[in-house]
């Protein structure tokens, strides 16, 4: 559904996300006809002009659009695109928007939606900009993470914004939650009869969110120093995906009802205890430039933690995320409880390889696969593993598929906060993690290539991680 007309006002243009997402989005948005009449003035302290950075974007789109560009398309967006120069302060900022506005053409009026794609310590100077340039009315704010680094600064950070925004104008992003996959575990569980009686306590054993990286931290150092891998990833992004995976039935399929949904499974976390938390950090990050040299920063964590309601109690969700992994991953496991006794003789193979589980992968391509045991054909009774398997690229849905970053701008410029984080549930998060930042444990060095410390085993004994897989996913178009 096309949104109303709407101005980009892109604040960090030429930053390394506005060049690897944010611009091929807006240009995906447009061509697919989603955001069709829109505008988009960007801004930056580097220096540009219109024309050069027309140029830029082209390059930008060039070089990481996943898309096929349509020539007549990008004639008809380059003429979209429009500079304004930081040096010129809020009073040239409104001025480019308003000569966007006109050029735009339309008699009804138009949204603006400003993308603060800069440093989190720069975010509250570029409000103020913002408000002096008379650019607050009839706009939404998205902003990136972290929202604040603990309570305090959560609360501080909100009531600044605050003054300047409503809560119902800021949208607080998390490109996971963008992503088809983890969206689609709200139909999974609430549209599917089969499924939905059984995600419970009673049968659910233990869930895994897996989130391990390949990636080092070379080119952000001097940002994670500050943050670590607890902020930087579990708070903002974790915890969201636990949320939408423990959250109750909401009334409608509708903003509030969800974003409600979600906050009561906040509410109902216990805080994290220090003795359930492994914090590692890989061999070498300390040889980085801009790392401490006795930096405790951790690169890693794995956590058990509980959402203490009548739904899910005593029942522990383990996550885990980290940089220099064997490999990247996006994985949610759902572990069902075992049979309460076996009627199979020993040695039949019942057991051999853990509880059957329900796994999302959360890649950009959804993949969904659910494991049990069958009879391995032949005499005797001789079980072994089996597995169901969906992937989005078996299916005609494929193309449509939108990336994480282009359906957030495209929800955030239609006003649908179901994606986004509220204040009150970024606050009870540092809330609940309070034990935690104020007592971490040690941190365990761990060596590039692996899967963390081996304390992530004594964390979740009697269970075990689900990565690495025993069996690969299924290659539909393999032969043999």
């Amino acid at each position: 559904m096309p949104t109303p007309p709407i101005t980009v006002v892109l604040i960090g243009a030429t930053g390394d996300l506005a060049k690897r997402k944010l611009l091929p989005g807006l240009l995906h948005l447009f061509q697919t006809g989603l955001l069709r009449d829109l505008q988009v003035v960007g801004t930056s302290l580097d220096q540009h002009d219109r024309d050069s950075f027309v140029d830029f974007t082209r390059g930008a789109i060039d070089e990481f659009a996943a898309y096929e560009v349509k020539e007549e398309d990008w004639k008809d967006f380059e003429k979209r695109l429009w500079w304004a120069s930081w040096e010129t302060g809020p009073d040239g900022l409104k001025a480019v928007v308003a000569e966007a506005d006109e050029a735009a053409g339309s008699d009804r009026p138009r949204d603006r939606l400003h993308y603060l794609s800069v440093p989190p310590k720069a975010a509250l100077d570029v409000v103020q900009i913002l408000k002096e340039a008379d650019l607050v009315s009839r706009s939404r704010i998205i902003m990136e993470k972290p929202f604040g680094v603990d309570l305090a600064s959560s609360k501080s950070l909100n009531k600044e914004l605050h003054r300047v925004f409503k809560e119902d104008q800021i949208f607080r992003i998390d490109h996971f939650l963008g992503k088809e996959a983890a969206q689609n575990i709200l139909a999974f569980r609430f549209a599917n009869g089969l499924f939905e009686p059984i995600w419970h306590r009673n049968h659910i054993d233990h869930i895994q969110i897996d989130v391990p990286e390949s990636l080092g931290l070379e080119q952000r150092a001097s940002f994670y120093e500050a943050t670590g891998a607890y902020r930087d990833m579990v708070v903002t992004h974790l915890f969201q995906v636990l949320a939408f995976t423990a959250m109750e039935p909401p009334t409608a399929l509708e903003p509030f009802a969800i974003s409600e949904e979600k906050n009561k499974v906040f509410r109902s976390m216990l805080p994290i205890e220090p003795h359930d938390v492994v914090r590692g950090q890989y061999v070498g990050y300390r040889d980085i430039e801009g790392v401490e040299r006795e930096s405790e920063t951790e690169t890693f964590v794995a956590l058990k933690c509980y959402v203490d309601n009548w739904r899910w109690a005593g029942v522990p969700f383990y996550l885990r995320t980290g940089k220099r992994m064997a490999e990247g991953a996006r994985i949610i496991s759902i572990a069902f409880r075992e049979p309460p006794r076996s009627m199979f003789p020993p040695g039949s193979g019942v057991g051999d390889h853990g509880p059957d589980h329900l796994t999302f992968d959360l890649a950009d391509q959804a993949k969904m696969s659910l494991s049990f045991y069958g009879k391995k054909p032949g005499p005797g009774m001789h079980l072994q593993k089996l597995s169901m398997q969906f992937a989005m690229r078996d299916t005609t849905w494929a193309g449509a598929v939108l990336e994480a970053y282009e359906r957030l701008i495209y929800d955030a410029a239609r006003g649908d906060r179901t994606l986004f984080t509220s204040a009150l549930g970024i606050e009870r998060l540092w809330e609940v993690s309070q034990p935690l930042l104020e007592n971490p444990p040690v941190v365990r060095p761990y060596n590039p290539g692996s899967w963390g410390p081996n304390q992530i085993h004594q964390l979740i004994a009697p269970f075990s991680w689900r990565l690495p897989f025993e069996r690969q996913w299924r290659d539909p178009n393999a032969t043999g």
